[in-house]
């Protein structure tokens, strides 16, 4: 599409293991429009870092590989790249966080080294003119004093503060999309909040593409305009966050939402729970991979995996599933 700033298409990537090739990622198709903030969500082992370090091609190789797919940033495919013309893209044009900022930091750079090499190596800057924008990017993430910080290291900042500086990182070149990795899974919840607010404010400010992936349901209401909910390497919903907590129509969708705790309930409410575990794909599924745990599942379920399309008049709102939730019965 033509208004789309990202377009990924048929992604499919692999590791090979001891115990055999994991799908990892199974041919998976979506979007990002300029300006918008896209969640993705989903638990551990879905599928939902794999899918963006593809993107950037971060993927270690060996074991892994992407064997398909498209990723169109500015009509140019990431994924058909060298390598010297992707390391161009990743930092300038596509900032990405990651979850821990403890081990994506270098222990041993000053922060101000960290900060400063990037609007060098993309942005052309003297190292005077990117020491006094490193100080103004740590000002911009909410660290004062931020140029006498500069000559610190990472073990002198707290958790929270790592944090602003990695996302400072990844807008010292003003990038046209953000990708934000769990960053606020190790940090307390006081600072997970400061957090997302710096984001909201600059995503408003800066007028960037963000996509922030996440298992926690709970941030991304108050977050995204869209949401993608992954399982077992596929995208299995995908509607506009108002719709999806409103209209959850995929099962591990609904089991999701109603695993999260309300304030609306009594005092002695349990939390449901999603019982079995997550599946290790050594084989690309031939029935629905959210079979064996769902209690909506009947006998087309266990013999062919739905396609993503879209459910009732609402275009915007696709899901992957056999059954309609609503009734119990298929429909399609």
């Amino acid at each position: 599409m033509a208004d789309l700033l990202l377009d990924v298409q048929g992604l499919d990537t692999r590791f090979r293991t001891d115990q055999g090739v994991v799908h990892a990622v199974n041919g998976i198709s979506f979007g990002l429009k300029e300006g918008e903030t896209l969640g993705v969500v989903g638990e551990s082992g879905c599928g939902k870092s794999v899918t963006m370090l593809s993107i950037l091609r971060l993927i270690p190789r060996p074991p892994g590989k992407i064997v398909a797919g498209k990723a169109l940033f500015f009509d140019n495919d990431l994924l058909a790249m060298r390598d010297d013309e992707i390391r161009h893209v990743r930092g300038a044009q596509i900032g990405m966080v990651f979850q821990d900022p403890m081990t994506s930091l270098n222990p041993v750079l000053t922060i101000g080294r960290q900060l400063e090499e990037p609007l060098m190596l993309h942005v052309g800057m003297t190292r005077e003119q990117a020491r006094k924008r490193a100080g103004d990017l740590l000002e911009l993430v909410g660290i004062p004093n931020g140029g006498d910080r500069l000559k610190d290291y990472p073990h002198q900042f707290s958790g929270g503060m790592r944090q602003r500086v990695m996302i400072a990182m990844a807008l010292s070149c003003s990038p046209q999309i953000l990708i934000a990795d769990e960053p606020t899974t190790a940090l307390d919840v006081t600072i997970q909040a400061q957090i997302i607010e710096l984001v909201k404010r600059l995503r408003d400010e800066l007028g960037m593409a963000i996509i922030w992936i996440t298992h926690d349901l709970g941030v991304i209401a108050g977050l995204a305009d869209r949401v993608l909910v992954m399982y077992g390497g596929y995208i299995i919903e995908e509607a506009p966050v108002k719709e999806l907590y409103a209209n959850p129509r995929h099962p591990y969708t609904i089991a999701l939402i109603g695993s999260l705790p309300r304030v609306d309930e009594t005092e002695h409410t349990r939390l449901a729970s999603i019982d079995g575990l997550p599946p290790i794909l050594y084989e690309v599924p031939q029935s629905c991979p959210f079979a064996p745990r769902c209690k909506y599942a009947i006998e087309v379920c266990w013999k062919e995996n739905p396609a993503l399309e879209p459910v009732g008049v609402d275009k915007d709102h696709r899901i992957a599933c056999w059954v309609d939730t609503r009734t119990g019965r298929a429909h399609r």
